[in-house]
């Protein structure tokens, strides 16, 4: 009897080893490629720990393809066209992107870094941007749209009362910063550190994110300035969930290390070829890289795509996302 009791009990652990053998064999995730896509500025910067750990296969079961473009105009159309999977683009692009294809939104990946900058000392408040030209890019995206929130609520209107001379990507407004003495410019960081650099005279006479705040006062549901977010293709999500929620672990540890450890980010920054060293230790502060997702990510982003939605419908693509297009994981 004692003997056929001592076999069982091992016959049971074996099937219990087996079962849990099965069971972590299940959870193993598949391996696959993530083709990214970010712009040369904050976005890119967010990822450079990520991109240095897959160049090295230290990404486990992802191994990544990344794609680095100047404008939002030139990585829209490759998500769109499938050949990206995952892409860090302009907060109400993401938006206007899910009335054309079939898209999530996996992060919020950088707050406010919009600034109002001039080589004098006329501008003080918003009332004072009225009848200025003012160099800008990112039409059609969130710095045109949270320009003309700003100037609108400001008694300011866009078309009229200043004279918005858009270019196709910051570092034009920087040059063109450079060519004119009273210029006047909207620039994100780290943009805002290299005109700087260019020209010690450059002050920063407004920060947007600030005058949203401002406007946002006393609201019932405050929102904050989103900058930028990082989606994915729907189709690739549903195809490669464990591959998606890895690249988030990932990317989160990415930003994370970019914002402690300033001069090695910055280093690796100079490296992938975003921006010099030098300027990007001293523009990392004030970059607002984050990596939010899942409840807080949903709250953040569907309070400032309804501001912009109030103002201007078709800065979101004509309708608000459904809550399908926030990913919870």
């Amino acid at each position: 009897m004692k003997v056929k009791k001592v076999m069982g009990i091992l016959l049971a652990l074996a099937v219990s080893v087996m079962a849990l053998g099965g069971c972590g064999a299940q959870e193993t995730a598949e391996p696959a490629t993530l083709r990214v896509g970010a712009l040369t500025g904050p976005t890119a910067m967010g990822m450079v720990k990520l991109m240095e750990d897959a160049e090295s296969g230290e990404t486990a079961t992802n191994t990544y393809e990344f794609t680095l473009k100047g404008s939002p105009d030139e990585i829209s159309p490759l998500l769109v066209k499938g050949e990206l999977d995952v892409a860090a683009v302009p907060a109400n692009l993401a938006a206007v992107l899910s009335q054309k294809t079939d898209v999530q939104v996996l992060a919020v990946n950088t707050l406010g870094v919009l600034y109002i900058v001039e080589n004098g000392n006329t501008v003080q408040s918003v009332e004072d941007l009225k009848g200025k030209i003012i160099y800008a890019s990112g039409k059609g995206a969130t710095p045109e749209f949270g320009l003309r929130y700003i100037l609108e609520e400001n008694g300011i209107y866009p078309d009229t009362d200043v004279q918005i001379q858009w270019k196709s990507e910051h570092a034009e407004c920087v040059a063109a910063l450079a060519l004119d003495p009273e210029g006047i410019a909207m620039l994100p960081q780290p943009f805002v550190t290299t005109a700087q650099t260019q020209n010690p005279d450059i002050r920063v006479a407004l920060d947007l994110t600030e005058e949203w705040d401002k406007l946002q006062e006393g609201s019932e549901n405050p929102s904050s300035m989103i900058t930028g977010v990082v989606v994915a293709r729907t189709e690739f999500v549903e195809a490669h969930k464990d591959a998606v929620d890895l690249f988030l672990e990932q990317y989160k540890a990415s930003v994370d290390y970019v914002n402690v450890n300033t001069a090695d980010a910055a280093a690796l920054i100079e490296k992938y070829d975003i921006l010099k060293a030098a300027v990007a230790e001293k523009a990392l502060p004030y970059c607002n890289i984050v990596c939010i997702t899942g409840d807080e990510m949903q709250d953040a982003l569907s309070g400032y795509l309804n501001v912009l939605y109030e103002q201007n419908p078709d800065a979101v693509g004509g309708t608000l996302p459904a809550d399908d297009f926030y990913y919870h994981g």
